[in-house]
């Protein structure tokens, strides 16, 4: 089998436990600009669209995703970059790589950045998070 590969670690509690996976490469280039709820410098790029919604989220350098609310339940992972985050409080928390946050369905929220910041965000009905 050809292509390359990465290990994923599935648990704290079983580090031993790994699984192997290919590699796929996004061009975080393309993707569809984002424009809805005042959202400024936001483009999309999916990864998965069935039982559950996968994307790959670029928020340019002073972009934000404006106040809208959620259309599901929503993981929203930092992998690269810092920004900020707020849910229905409206107070803005600073987010960087290598963590999350989780609003509930309905929940009004909103994120950007001013540096940059890339997040795999995930929809769907239930999460374990």
């Amino acid at each position: 089998m050809g292509g390359e590969w990465v290990c994923f670690i599935l648990a704290e509690s079983a580090p031993n436990v790994r699984r192997w996976a290919p590699v796929k490469r996004f061009d975080m280039g393309g993707g569809r600009q984002i424009d809805r709820f005042g959202s400024v410098g936001v483009s999309l790029q999916g990864i998965s669209r069935r039982v559950l919604q996968v994307v790959v989220m670029r928020i340019e350098p002073g972009g934000r995703i404006g106040r809208h609310p959620a259309a599901a339940l929503q993981l929203f992972a930092v992998s690269s970059g810092s920004g900020w985050v707020s849910g229905d409080d409206g107070e803005r928390i600073s987010i960087v790589a290598g963590e999350a946050v989780v609003w509930d369905l309905g929940e009004e929220h909103e994120s950007g950045s001013d540096e940059g910041m890339t997040a795999l965000v995930v929809e769907a009905e239930g999460l374990d998070a």
